[in-house]
């Protein structure tokens, strides 16, 4: 039960237009714990009792009445089977009980201030060192996996057979550079944090959430016109094109060569391929004796994108053993992408939770807290439109975790989707949402013998945004006033993670890594998670960009 407060009880009065003193708060205050009642339950049972009396008025007397005539007859009349077996009927898990020792203890904290100090005293024994907790309570202590019952969040206790029975753990189904002989492990540990920064700068990201669905057609005409006019200019000066016309609306911005004797038909007899960003690249202070580490750093990054449950229950398995798979190999940063509450999932779709949204995602983020502490790695979390308890908008403003505590959070990074993170001098593209699923949907023609994923990330980094597709499809609320702002590529990413729905694969793209982990549940079974490790060179002395060395893995989880 929750626990009810005098504030409550007075403000479910005022909804009937009842003013009442102190005295009858605590009355009823007390009438409620007895007899275990929520604040708007006393106050509507008060209600009907009195308008069969003719309209009695809220009293200390009237109280007692109605405590002898209602609450004693309705409620203290139960059998002690009936409790017993309303006892028995929930859900025996670890949350559950917990929740319930710590509402029955709060539960007689306040009854004792309705007792003598005497009967208060044997309610129970002080937690003392000489006085230690109780074992019951003891063994109670929160751990990722405890967190994450099954039974805590559906009525369906029963964990998942076929993620159980799954083969192939830990197997690596893709790879990418040079990977024999290689340690899969972080370097930083807890003493030396890693630097980590969203390059987008905090005045312009996307912290505070905005208002949308307000968005004017003329703005997204606007908006698709000046990032038309930049490509285009872009690729003029590119090419020494002396000047173009548009030819057709807008759906890729594109530039070729070519005549309409007719008037009717363009015919193309030469197409330019559009032009990427330059990479980060900082300023090197040129030292005749400046020092040059003989060993590169070795940075440890691992990603993985939700759902985090089997479709067939809300277990929480494979994001316990992804917490395993962290703690064993000490990643320097573990990105996590959403979906975390999958509005997709079919007990979310069919309402067939107990618990809200946002306590399901806050005891999510807690056991991926609670269980990589000792490892002291950053958390990087990324939403999705998928996710039922945040906003459905893209670009999607990042999670709010206000309840963290200041060492938690100082191992956090929340981050809206999409962004670019700077990590240790290296640049990560990030984005949930499933471009490479929508624009090949939208494909109609193809070079033969041409890689599909690689020509469509082609397009990601030529058009310089994280969602080169106009109409956007349906499930995509664009709002194109901030997608200018916030969806736009700052640079070329030395890597770019695009999760999807697609095959996984590690692959480079015109000098950016490519990573698409799949996600970590497919369906019923298993799926898959990627990690990354990046090691850089020491820089040139002529103050050049030296590329990072990637070595990726695509692991079955």
């Amino acid at each position: 039960m929750a626990l009810v407060n005098a504030d409550r009880i007075k403000s479910e009065l005022k909804t009937f237009d009842i003013d009442c003193g102190d005295d009858i708060l605590d009355k009823m205050l007390e009438q409620c714990l007895c007899n275990r009642l929520q604040g708007d339950g006393i106050v509507l049972e008060w209600v009907a009792f009195s308008t069969t009396k003719g309209g009695l008025e809220l009293s200390l007397n009237t109280l007692e009445q109605f405590e002898h005539e209602v609450l004693n007859k309705k409620y203290k009349a139960k059998p002690a089977i009936a409790k017993r077996e309303e006892s028995h009927n929930r859900t025996r898990d670890i949350n559950s009980l917990h929740d319930l020792i710590k509402a029955e203890e709060e539960e007689e904290s306040l009854l004792d201030s309705y007792s003598t100090p005497a009967k208060g005293s044997q309610k129970r024994a002080l937690t003392t060192p000489e006085h230690p907790q109780s074992k019951r309570s003891a063994a109670l202590i929160a751990s990722p996996g405890l967190l994450l019952c099954s039974a805590s969040f559906s009525p369906s206790v029963t964990p998942s057979q076929k993620y159980s029975q799954r083969g192939g753990r830990g197997e690596v189904v893709s790879t990418f550079g040079a990977v024999q002989g290689t340690r899969w492990a972080g370097r930083k540990g807890q003493t030396n944090a890693v630097q980590l920064e969203l390059l987008e700068g905090s005045e312009d990201s996307l912290i505070n959430n905005y208002k949308y669905m307000f968005q004017r057609l003329r703005d997204v005409r606007n908006v698709l016109t000046e990032k038309i006019e930049e490509l285009g200019e872009e690729l003029r000066t590119n090419f020494n094109i002396e000047e173009f016309s548009p030819v057709s609306l807008p759906a890729q911005v594109v530039v070729m060569e070519g005549m309409n004797t007719s008037g009717r038909k363009f015919v193309a007899s030469k197409l330019f391929e559009g032009v990427p960003l330059p990479f980060y690249s900082t300023p090197i202070k040129q030292e005749m004796d400046m020092d040059i580490p003989d060993v590169p750093e070795q940075l440890l990054v691992m990603v993985a994108c939700g759902p985090y449950t089997p479709s067939d229950g809300l277990t929480f398995d494979p994001l316990v053993d992804l917490i395993n798979v962290i703690a064993r190999d000490r990643p320097d940063v573990c990105i996590l992408l959403g979906p975390f509450v999958d509005s997709k999932h079919e007990q979310i779709e069919k309402s067939l939770v107990t618990e809200t949204f946002d306590a399901i995602f806050s005891r999510c983020v807690g056991s991926i807290v609670e269980g990589t502490k000792g490892v002291g790695c950053r958390l990087v979390f990324v939403p999705s439109q998928r996710d039922v308890h945040h906003h459905f908008i893209y670009p999607q403003p990042p999670f709010i975790l206000p309840d963290l505590s200041k060492d938690d959070a100082k191992r956090m990074t929340l981050v809206p989707d999409p962004c670019t993170l700077l990590i240790d001098g290296v640049t990560f593209g990030l984005t949930s949402t499933d471009i490479l699923f929508h624009m090949g949907a939208e494909e109609i023609s193809c070079a033969s013998g041409s890689d599909r994923f690689s020509r469509i990330l082609k397009h990601m980094l030529t058009q310089r945004n994280y969602y080169p597709l106009y109409p956007p499809v349906e499930e995509v609320n664009m709002d194109y006033e901030k997608f200018q702002g916030y969806g736009q590529m700052p640079l070329s990413p030395d890597v770019l993670i695009v999760p999807s729905e697609l095959r996984f694969f590690i692959k480079d793209v015109i000098g950016c890594v490519c990573v698409n982990p799949g996600r970590l549940t497919k369906g019923q079974v298993g799926g898959t998670y990627g990690r990354l490790l990046i090691q850089r060179s020491a820089p040139s002395i002529d103050g050049k960009r030296v590329s990072p060395c990637v070595a990726g893995q695509v692991v079955k989880i």
